[in-house]
């Protein structure tokens, strides 16, 4: 059947997942960190606990969302189209977290169904909320049943330079690293498939770039410390090729900060960026 506008509301089954300590060194690297960052990416240092990327929520969290109840689309043209995490506490290095997803909104967009979903994850091992996740979905040519159309409002970015700017350049490889964290879609790694995709070659995946962004973040405005890393939604809009330069502008008010991630070219990748940190 198609895109069922009634499935808002429905909530998934409690979905659980577990992770190692090789799990959250494996997606730092993935996500950039390297030898300046070894409380992220080695588990052995001297004087050093290891610690988890915040953004590392995207790995762990997101289960138990009621994608059997939505309807049916083509995946081929779903796009991600905004992410948000939410930290109730400090990502563990191991651990297991059991999630609860529900779909919060379904758009019509006339030529796009846009799928909103929120799943939030406890820790098993002490019963406490750890973190949220929230996913909206841009699905193609799904549209056209004469629903709500959804808010459209833009967060409005000062007209001032940004108090902090940090670049960082991707790898030729990194999606081919990132991958191993689990997405493993061609689309990144495969130069066929990015063809048919209209591609020239494989594009970095989205949440890649985000972590990018999420660690100039937690560097720039939390001391490189994750306790301080609270929330953080931004809006996906060109993609990133690997080996591409990112800057990530943020633009911050007492413990707020907008942020939007740039190219080389000077293109917004990353957009409509909002970060709350302690």
């Amino acid at each position: 059947m198609p895109i069922n506008p009634e499935a808002v509301g429905a909530k998934g089954k409690p979905s659980r997942r577990s992770w190692t300590s090789k799990d959250a060194l494996l997606y730092a690297v993935g996500v950039g960190a390297g030898t300046s960052e070894l409380q992220f990416t080695t588990e052995n240092t001297k004087d050093l606990r290891q610690r988890v990327l915040p953004t590392f929520a995207v790995i762990i969290g997101g289960g138990g969302i009621p994608m059997d109840q939505i309807g049916s689309f083509n995946p081929a043209l779903m796009v991600h189209g905004e992410q948000g995490i939410e930290l109730y506490d400090e990502i563990p290095p191991d651990g297991e977290l059991e999630s609860v997803g529900v779909c919060t909104a379904i758009w019509d967009k006339g030529s796009a169904a846009v799928l909103e979903f929120e799943a939030t994850a406890t820790n098993v091992a002490t019963g406490k909320p750890l973190l949220k996740t929230r996913t909206m979905l841009f699905c193609r040519g799904e549209g056209g049943w004469g629903g709500a159309r959804g808010p459209s409002q833009k967060t409005g970015f000062p007209d001032r330079s940004p108090d902090h700017q940090v670049t960082y350049q991707t790898r030729e490889d990194q999606a081919l690293i990132y991958r191993l964290s689990g997405d493993r879609n061609p689309l990144h790694s495969d130069p066929s498939f990015a063809a048919m995709g209209g591609f020239d070659k494989p594009i970095l995946h989205g949440l890649c770039s985000w972590g990018f962004t999420g660690r100039a973040l937690l560097h720039t405005l939390c001391g490189s410390d994750p306790s301080r890393f609270k929330s953080m939604n931004s809006r996906f809009s060109k993609p990133v090729i690997p080996g591409d330069s990112l800057t990530v502008s943020m633009w911050v008010e007492d413990r707020t900060a907008l942020f939007r991630t740039t190219n080389q070219n000077g293109d917004v990748v990353i957009d409509q960026g909002v970060f709350e940190f302690a």
